[in-house]
């Protein structure tokens, strides 16, 4: 079975990595050969985007995504949707919810996973109904994190749920980078045994051991799993896409993706990179704290920037 792989490099890499500041005029001049690439899909919108448009670029969020449809017309766009919450810090009126989505979709939006921090579905039900009223792709998504309350019957309830929702894929969204290999091949075995449904991973590089996680979760049966391109990709980030295109080349999961076709891309944002060099956080590896204090990658540099803002960065 073909791997379907999403490129986050418009969204959650540079969330992830330079706090969120990736600009539109930056994204435009690659967009074409992004689109040329042959993604199962790419993320460029929601999440911080949103808000880091308005806050400090100075940027129109709603001409971001009609820009980046026009660019890129072939390759469905996806973004992150915080449920009952949007794109802001509190829950919304549902006809709120359901007006957003349709004005998304009109604008060029395809694919939107869908999540709540506290994986109540409650909180993603308008979201995903309206989703899939305006036709668009609705992904449901369990927000993996580790405790005595989460055990394997947690999830497999929540995808429950979620399908009696209704839902077109499933999303296992591991934004801390705590998703052993071990517990990925479980989660993603059980979940294909007891349900028909299409089952994406998206794993953080913080902890190293996300490219082992894809690795399993992909011979347990994953159809789609989240990378970004070598450039901007790992510490805070995500694992590099040519490396898993590389790992999967002439096997059964062959994503289809072109090497030299990749390279290109990550040359062009290797050196678009160095123009928000003091957006970058501090680290420079894989931090094991993270095992246990459990922070999402996407969250860590947007902290480090506020709290460097506020002459704090020692109460990290």
């Amino acid at each position: 079975m073909t791997i379907a792989i999403t490129d986050v490099v418009l969204r959650d890499a540079h969330q992830s990595l330079f706090a969120t500041r990736l600009r539109l005029d930056d994204m435009l001049p690659i967009a074409a050969q992004l689109d040329d690439v042959g993604y199962g899909s790419l993320e460029c919108w929601g999440g911080a985007t949103f808000d880091a448009c308005i806050r400090f670029l100075g940027e129109d969020p709603w001409v971001r995504l009609r820009e980046l449809k026009k660019a890129m017309p072939k390759t469905p766009l996806q973004m992150l949707l915080r449920g009952q919450n949007l794109l802001g810090y509190r829950h919304y009126a549902d006809d709120v919810v359901e007006r957003f989505v349709e004005r998304a979709v009109k604008n060029g939006m395809d694919v939107f996973r869908v999540f709540d921090a506290m994986n109540d579905p409650r909180n993603m039900k308008a979201a995903l109904q309206a989703v899939r009223s305006h036709g668009a792709h609705a992904q449901g998504t369990l927000s993996y994190t580790t405790s005595p309350a989460h055990t394997l019957q947690t999830w497999l309830d929540l995808t429950e749920q979620l399908l009696e929702t209704g839902v077109d894929s499933i999303a296992i969204k591991d934004m801390s980078g705590i998703l052993t290999p071990m517990a990925a091949y479980e989660l993603v075995s059980e979940i294909k045994k007891r349900f028909e449904v299409r089952l994406h991973l998206h794993c953080h590089a913080t902890t190293g051991m996300a490219e082992m996680a894809l690795l399993k979760a992909i011979e347990a049966g994953v159809d789609g799993v989240d990378t970004a391109i070598s450039s901007m990709s790992a510490t805070y980030g995500h694992p590099a896409t040519e490396a898993l295109v590389a790992t999967l080349a002439g096997t059964e999961h062959d994503t289809g993706l072109d090497i030299l076709k990749l390279e290109s891309i990550a040359a062009y944002f290797r050196e678009v990179r160095k123009k928000y060099h003091a957006f970058e956080g501090q680290l420079k590896g894989y931090d094991s704290r993270i095992l246990v204090v459990q922070v999402p990658g996407g969250m860590l540099t947007n902290l480090e920037s506020q709290l460097k803002q506020q002459n704090a960065a020692d109460k990290l």
